[in-house]
């Protein structure tokens, strides 16, 4: 399942049904679990752990050290659950001694081609970067979360469940879920009707969505204001509750 061109450090651990194509080079500190496939000229460097069944493709860089002047070659980790596509030439680095040390992929993503995830990112479940999506260091991506291609996010953000960033989004601030948003700087325009009813929420759930989004981007309300009108609508909605919840922990505030 190893191609004889390829590289393989012999303190490498890989599962027997891992596949290897031609070139490709895996460090001394790699793991890799079951039903993985590794494309040519792939390299994977560093203590990072990769999960089972996830596709690999050609001339990607994955567990590099991080692009960080602060860095000094601490030991650093990246993780990467499984049923995830890394595509042609995507580049995932490790995490910083400044942060947790620890770059986190979640499972069944989408990273397409010249797609770039930096130190310190955590990403969910079900995210969709399109094609030279890039993040800075210490950004957070929620569940099912879409971002169009050549979006480009400030160190630090969040982009929260369910929302949208269409193609050429500039993001310095926090998108809440569910919101669509578009621009440089990016703006909110409405919240992401497709996306929601793609993952089942019913009519109901997604009017009350809707309400918190006028709420909260139309209603001429301070942010705070429309904090306590959002928390009203929570105990009726738990939907709204993870949206006043998310606004709550903004570092950068939101995008509105």
């Amino acid at each position: 399942m190893i191609h004889p061109t390829a590289v393989v450090d012999p303190g490498a651990w890989l599962d027997s049904s891992v596949e290897v194509g031609p070139f490709a080079v895996i460090g001394s500190a790699v793991e890799v679990d079951a039903g993985t496939r590794i494309g040519p000229h792939a390299i994977i460097m560093g203590q990072t752990r990769i999960g089972r069944d996830n596709r690999i493709f050609q001339f990607t860089s994955v567990g590099e050290d991080p692009q960080d002047k602060k860095y000094g070659g601490e030991p650093t980790r990246l993780e990467i659950g499984d049923r995830n596509q890394i595509r042609e030439c995507v580049t995932i680095h490790r995490g910083t001694a400044q942060d947790q040390g620890l770059t986190r992929i979640g499972n069944d993503n989408l990273f397409m081609a010249y797609t770039h995830v930096a130190h310190d990112c955590w990403i969910g479940d079900h995210v969709i970067m399109a094609n030279a999506a890039s993040l800075g260091g210490h950004v957070q991506i929620q569940d099912w979360a879409i971002l169009g291609g050549f979006t480009i996010v400030h160190q630090f953000s969040r982009i929260g469940a369910h929302s949208f960033c269409a193609m050429g989004s500039v993001l310095g601030k926090d998108v809440p879920p569910y919101v669509m948003v578009s621009g440089h700087p990016a703006e909110p325009h409405g919240i992401n009707v497709e996306g929601l009813k793609r993952r089942g929420f019913g009519d109901a759930t997604i009017q009350s969505i809707k309400r918190a989004y006028r709420t909260l981007y139309l209603g001429n309300l301070k942010l705070a204001e429309a904090m306590i009108e959002l928390r009203r609508m929570a105990a009726d909605a738990p939907e709204i509750g993870i949206l006043a919840d998310f606004i709550l922990d903004s570092r950068r505030s939101i995008v509105r």
